[in-house]
């Protein structure tokens, strides 16, 4: 093995153990210690607009006290990629140290949003103008599933084979009322895709300060729990979901074992369907 080889396998290694992922590194795996068949991978593909990478994923194990947690995410920035790295960074902690996680996750999780979101308008001339949708998946002691999202990022799962969206895409169309109750509007000329006072095309992110008052950052949030059906959790930016169905993802990686293969997989399909967005894919196997 050259020493280049050898180089590239260390930096393989950092990037499953640290099981976070930025624009300099593309993939990584890993699995659970209290289920040894529940594995994770995931794998980024930068599209082809002219700026930075601005899909980030978070994909890791985490023992705490006598439980563990899978922690998985994909949080992609539009007009930055300042606020998808800071989210990156804190959004997990601050949901972990909310009182009532233990107790009631669900709640918990819709208040770390808003904290975190507070904390990124009040830092606004450190981490710009721009924004980032979210959809977090935290699997509780491999029992138990609890999705939550803002914006076009999406959680799938599969059972027995069949797709089962857990998110929800907030898309300004479906949106129209509340966004015009907060004094905004909703533009839909030919040719682009509807957007929230002509400029955003969710109707739900983090940040955004310059169109908060039409904004909302408030998560929807699932509850799942595991079952001998359950065969794979995908999370992955609107870059693939733009150019697939929920049930062509599913068929197009239900036969794959390894979780890293399935997310490369993912977002190969997606390239060759000429997806032009950044395409991040997180896949969970059971």
């Amino acid at each position: 093995m050259t020493g280049k080889e050898i180089l590239h396998k260390m930096k393989e290694k950092v990037q499953e153990k640290v099981g976070l992922c930025s624009s300099t590194a593309e993939s990584g795996k890993g699995k659970s210690k209290m289920a040894k068949n529940i594995t994770h991978g995931y794998h980024l593909v930068k599209g082809k607009g002219h700026h930075p990478m601005e899909d980030y994923v978070v994909a890791e194990f985490k023992q705490v006290g006598d439980s563990e947690l899978g922690l998985f995410a994909i949080f992609d920035g539009h007009l930055s990629h300042i606020i998808p790295d800071y989210l990156k960074s804190n959004l997990f902690d601050n949901i972990l140290n909310e009182p009532g996680f233990w107790t009631e996750p669900e709640n918990a999780i819709r208040k770390a949003y808003r904290i975190t979101d507070t904390t990124i308008l009040e830092k606004a001339v450190d981490l710009g103008q721009g924004g980032s949708t979210a959809v977090t998946a935290i699997l509780i002691n491999c029992k138990k599933l609890v999705i939550a999202n803002v914006g076009d990022s999406r959680a799938v799962i599969c059972k027995n084979g069949e797709a089962k969206q857990l998110s929800i895409d907030h898309e300004p169309t479906t949106e129209k009322e509340s966004i015009e109750n907060r004094g905004g509007f909703v533009s839909n000329f030919p040719g682009d895709v509807p957007r929230v006072d002509g400029q955003l095309a969710v109707s739900r992110a983090f940040g955004d300060k310059s169109l908060k008052e039409h904004l909302s950052s408030e998560p929807d949030v699932t509850v799942e729990m595991i079952g001998d059906d359950m065969e794979l959790i995908i999370l992955a930016s609107d870059g693939l979901w733009k150019v697939m169905t929920n049930q062509e993802a599913v068929d197009a990686i239900r036969n794959i074992k390894d979780a890293r293969s399935a997310a490369k997989r993912l977002t190969e399909e997606a390239v060759k369907r000429n997806s032009t967005d950044d395409i991040s894919c997180v896949v969970v196997r059971f």
